[in-house]
């Protein structure tokens, strides 16, 4: 009897165990949550946002862009008196904005300053394998990477972010990434808030964990992913921004290694999304809220002139506080929303080479994808170049539990056709390079390869990455 009785505790320590592990992250948004009571609002918590400063153009000549990026160790004071060692691309954190236009040739020239190998890919760029920035097109210690490509795409919101095999999760989440913003002869056309800094302001939102001492605590919790305990804006918790009574334009970027959000003003007021990860979408929408996963990106514009001067109103992901608006005084304000931003012609069904099944199995370190996990020396699929697919991409339950992925495919940018069999929501009717695959549903996308090369697609969630649920596609010519 007792020895049955000891059974029984030890069993029931051990699932008490595993719930405490996995049970918080197993629904299918695992961003941070908490409730109102928990969200602090005291002054001394609230930093004003960071803005990032625009990268220089070093070349004169006009049509051609000479960029410099120097991969480097910081240190950052997030809170208090602490010092956080970080990385950072040109500085201490994250890194500044690359803003080009359609047509613009780009020559970078990326030095690493590190003590170990990095990479930068251009996560959403239309480009060549060898432009891409995966793990193939490695920097070494004290080494310099010089790719070429020129914009051919409409204007967007992309961003950059390191892509080593083994460190990608951990590089990231010590603070590498940063925005790049493409504009075009439509987009500036349009009158919309794009005074950089002024009325068109990027959120790279990520989430992050700290010791007593200031440091970074990196918890991968097996299962999901790291998730953090404070929300980051551009490299300040909880951040506060003084606007006026004007319309504003947020590019938003889910720049976590694994949380979702779920994102909504305080006041559960409107305001109109404009974007999706690969460009304006063809007309704006009214909505509540707005849903991102690791790797995507969304434009909104909040219109603050309903507001009073005095006012102020909270950026929340579910309940738990992203950022504090503050309404200073009125302005005036000659943009506009309008009603039509764009055309965005659809993938054509009929041209459709091939449809593939890609399946996203697993969680933790027991991931893959159609049942392999990910080898350097292996291509899992090739493709000729021009040719036009249809994925199915679904996310499996397992035994341990129920999760979804954010799916990305490099090099391109595709439409979402159906989610279980259903017409895709307006938001996600533009072009998209990444999709958040719920638990047991099935997503299709058609994508046509319009560069060569060899391309990565995988889960976002930069540990799944890591623990191989990624595969390799090679464009080639017929």
């Amino acid at each position: 009897m007792k020895n049955k009785l000891l059974i029984s505790l030890l069993i029931f320590g051990a699932v008490t165990i595993m719930i405490g592990i996995y049970g918080i992250n197993s629904q299918k948004d695992h961003s941070v949550k908490t409730t109102t009571s928990e969200v602090s609002r005291t002054s001394n918590e609230l930093n004003a946002l960071p803005i990032p400063a625009l990268l220089e153009d070093k070349n004169p000549e006009e049509g051609i862009s000479d960029y410099y990026l120097n991969v480097q160790k910081g240190t950052t004071n997030f809170m208090d008196d602490l010092l956080t060692p970080t990385l950072g691309y040109n500085g201490n954190y994250l890194g500044p904005v690359l803003k080009t236009v359609r047509g613009e040739e780009i020559n970078m020239h990326i030095s690493n300053e590190l003590n170990d190998t990095t990479s930068v890919h251009w996560h959403g760029l239309e480009t060549n394998g060898p432009e891409d920035g995966g793990p193939r097109q490695i920097i070494g210690v004290n080494s310099t990477w010089e790719p070429s490509f020129t914009i051919n795409q409409p204007a967007a919101t992309l961003w950059f972010h390191p892509h080593v095999i083994g460190t990608t999760a951990t590089q990231v989440y010590q603070g590498l990434a940063g925005l790049i913003i493409i504009e075009d002869e439509n987009s500036k056309s349009l009158n919309l808030p794009d005074d950089y800094g002024d009325n068109d302001i990027p959120l790279i939102i990520q989430d992050r964990s700290f010791n007593e001492d200031g440091a970074f605590v990196y918890a991968n919790n097996m299962m999901n992913g790291a998730v953090g305990d404070k929300i980051i804006v551009n490299g300040a918790i909880t951040p506060y921004l003084d606007v006026k009574q004007m319309k504003y334009r947020f590019r938003i970027v889910d720049g976590a290694n694994a949380s979702n959000y779920n994102l909504r003003l305080s006041d559960d007021s409107e305001f109109y999304q404009i974007a999706s990860d690969g460009g304006l979408l063809e007309k704006p929408i009214e909505s509540k809220k707005i849903f991102v996963s690791p790797g995507e990106r969304a434009e909104i514009i909040i219109d603050f002139d309903k507001y009073q001067e005095g006012d102020v109103v909270e950026l929340l992901t579910d309940t738990k506080l992203v950022m504090t608006f503050r309404i200073g005084e009125a302005a005036e304000d000659l943009t506009v929303i309008p009603e039509r931003l764009t055309e965005i012609e659809k993938i054509d069904e009929s041209l459709v080479t091939s449809v593939k099944t890609i399946e996203l199995d697993g969680m933790g370190h027991m991931v893959s994808i159609n049942g392999r996990k990910f080898d350097m020396n292996r291509i899992d699929d090739n493709v000729t170049l021009g040719d036009i697919e249809i994925w199915e991409i679904t996310s499996n339950s397992t035994m341990m539990g129920k999760m979804g992925h954010p799916f990305h495919i490099h090099g391109t940018q595709f439409q979402i056709l159906s989610r279980d069999g259903k017409e895709p929501p307006l938001s996600e009717q533009g072009w998209k390079d990444t999709v958040f695959v719920q638990a047991d549903e099935t997503v299709r996308i058609i994508v046509k390869f319009n560069y060569k090369g060899v391309f990565m697609y995988h889960c976002h969630i930069l540990e799944h990455e890591e623990a191989g649920m990624m595969g390799q596609l090679e464009v080639i010519e017929q």
